[in-house]
């Protein structure tokens, strides 16, 4: 048995998992009605996301990032809350030609520091807030024409359609993360972040 498992381990590479420090910079809610952020002092959560947030929900529909189901399939809404950060914003925004990419324009809900490639974190993540919330990685957060749209349009760019499609390469893999509530509670912006990434591999079957 032992060589047995000696035999399917060997080519695993397993990476330990480890802590980081982090902070919530700022904080952003949107409108029931739409999914632009706007700064707040505090977010309240729940099991559903966000009290009365755009996004808040125990479901959501499926969409284009759900090409399984039909589109407008009821599902588990893992996308409550929207992470991003200054720096890899920073980048999208250089390589679309615009002065800057604000969090709100793409409907941000946290802006992290202190966590660096912060898009590259694996799912599974936990960020164990001081005041007592946890919220559970799901994923990155896919980059779409939607919110290329916003970003062209506060930006001011002179072709917008333009603008709208070139957001989604731009900001491949630097469009932060999506997350749900796995313990409720309040955030307050500035406040520190334990950041527990799990252990890690590659399943190759």
């Amino acid at each position: 048995m032992q060589d047995l498992l000696s035999t399917i381990e060997a080519p695993v590479e397993i990476v330990p998992g480890r802590k980081l420090a982090a902070k919530a910079a700022a904080l952003y809610a949107a409108p029931f009605d739409h999914f632009e952020t706007r700064p707040v002092e505090e977010l309240r959560l729940g099991f559903d996301g966000i009290v009365g947030d755009f996004h808040a929900g125990a479901t959501r529909r499926s969409g284009g990032r759900e090409p399984w189901y039909p589109r407008g399939t009821e599902m588990r809404n893992e996308r409550q809350l929207s992470l991003v950060a200054a720096d890899e914003l920073a980048i999208v925004a250089e390589r679309m030609g615009i002065a800057e990419i604000k969090p709100e324009w793409i409907g941000a809900n946290l802006l992290i520091e202190g966590v660096p490639n912060l898009s590259m974190l694996p799912a599974g993540s936990l960020l164990f807030f001081k005041g007592g919330v946890t919220i559970k990685v799901d994923d990155q957060n896919g980059p779409c024409r939607i919110a290329g749209r916003s970003v062209a349009e506060n930006a001011g760019m002179a072709d917008r359609e333009a603008g709208s499609l070139l957001f989604p390469k731009a900001a491949k893999r630097l469009r932060g993360l999506v997350a749900w509530v796995e313990k409720p509670g309040t955030i307050r912006a500035g406040e520190e972040i334990s950041v527990r990434v799990p252990e890690q591999w590659i399943y190759r079957g």
